[in-house]
């Protein structure tokens, strides 16, 4: 009987046990649309709580700090000039002495043209002159002396023929000579006159003004021009460095026809470098001469050196909308190549103490201002005054002040839109 009794409890005692087996076997058949139907409600609940209290916002905070407002560009290097060596003669090259981007002292040979020629004409001309010299010599050591003896005869002569003229004159007079004494004494003083005039017009032609000292002296000037063109045209077919430097460029070898206007070599002079750059116009304002850069070569982006803006070119590119500018590299790294390119950071202007914000937290920069303000839980459009732009940075005249947090573009809040600020 007790047993009996007991069993009806059994059943009442399983029968929960089932109930929650077969919920548990339910929400195990339904498990994956229970578990969307939680996804949803959590979804909207988060969607409740963002509508309500706004998303979660990094803020930027408007500082005071020293801002430099600077012009980015890129650019190479080149030096202040170039040197286009070449010849000044035609010939044929005998030997190319230097190879490109060897580098050269001023004097250095560079180039050697066959010069066989023009040593024949250099001996020619030393020739020449040397005959030339010889006929001076002749009029100074053996014309000048003969026409100056010459002339002393002559003188001589003249007064004998005077002495003879006199008695002969003195006699006729007094009836003692004849007609025919005088006639001969007047023709010999006659003679006399005439050879005297004679050597001396001799005597003058050989001296230092006369005609034929002159076109003497004139010959030999001649020819020793002439030799001294000839030893330049012989120098002319060794080409050697103007000036200290590094070639370049090479345009010649061994056996080449070479001639005057044809630029065989290019030396980039050693000294001071410059760095040539495009600037977009736009930028034209902001430049002054002498203002300091710092450079980096790209194949150096860790090593920078200072630079000085020298030069702005008058002229805009119409095509390119740009001003080539220059700066002075007075102290050139090692490292640094002709042409290479390079990265220069002009500092135009610079404020210290000025409240900064970054450039990402300001919209439509370059027509109407604004940020967008964190303020009691809202996003509020503030109008701002822009001074000085730098990197990546821009200084607030009027609108913020130092502490202000601002939210930055890549948020996508909108004006009145309800934020939950987070400063990073």
């Amino acid at each position: 009987m007790q047993l009996e009794a007991d069993q009806p409890g059994r059943a009442a005692s399983t029968a929960p046990a089932a109930g929650l087996g077969r919920w548990a076997g339910a929400l195990w058949r339904y498990r994956w649309l229970v578990l969307g139907i939680g996804l949803v409600l959590i979804a909207a609940g988060a969607g409740l709580v963002r509508l309500t209290l706004g998303p979660h916002v990094a803020a930027v905070v408007a500082e005071r700090g020293n801002l430099v407002q600077t012009v980015v560009a890129s650019g190479h290097i080149e030096t202040p000039y170039r040197v286009e060596i070449g010849s000044q003669i035609t010939g044929t090259v005998a030997d190319v002495l230097v190879r490109e981007g060897q580098e050269v002292h001023q004097g250095q040979p560079l180039i050697a043209i066959e010069a066989s020629e023009l040593q024949a004409a250099v001996v020619q001309a030393e020739g020449a002159v040397a005959q030339a010299e010889a006929r001076v010599r002749q009029l100074r050591e053996l014309t000048k002396p003969s026409a100056d003896q010459a002339l002393q005869q002559a003188q001589a002569n003249l007064l004998n023929a005077e002495a003879a003229y006199q008695r002969a004159s003195k006699l006729a007079a007094s009836g003692y000579g004849t007609k025919a004494t005088l006639d001969d004494a007047t023709k010999n003083l006659d003679v006399a006159r005439t050879q005297v005039r004679t050597a001396e017009l001799q005597v003058y032609t050989s001296s230092p003004v006369g005609s034929d000292y002159v076109m003497a002296e004139t010959q030999l000037g001649q020819a020793r021009a002439t030799l001294n063109t000839t030893r330049a045209r012989l120098g002319y077919a060794s080409i050697t460095a103007p000036r200290d430097g590094v070639l370049i460029t090479r345009n010649v070898e061994r056996g080449s026809v070479v001639q005057p206007g044809r630029a065989l070599l290019v030396l980039a002079p050693a000294g001071d470098s410059q760095i040539v750059v495009q600037i977009d116009e736009k930028n034209l304002g902001q430049l002054a001469l002498g203002q300091s850069a710092l450079a980096s070569a790209d194949a150096y982006p860790d090593k920078r050196f200072a630079a000085r803006l020298s030069y702005i070119n008058p002229s805009v590119d119409i095509n390119r909308a740009s001003v080539e500018i220059k700066l002075a590299v007075t102290d050139p790294p090692d490292y640094l190549r002709q042409d290479m390119t390079v990265s220069v950071d002009i500092a135009t202007a610079r404020r210290d103490n000025a409240v900064i914000v970054p450039a990402r937290a300001v919209n439509d920069a370059a027509t109407v201002p604004y940020v967008l303000k964190a303020e009691s839980g809202r996003a509020v459009r503030q109008s701002v005054k822009l001074g000085l732009r730098g990197v990546g940075a821009y200084e607030v005249i009027e609108g913020l002040a130092p502490g202000d947090r601002v939210i930055p573009l890549t948020t996508g809040v909108k004006p009145g839109d309800r934020i939950r600020v987070v400063t990073p």
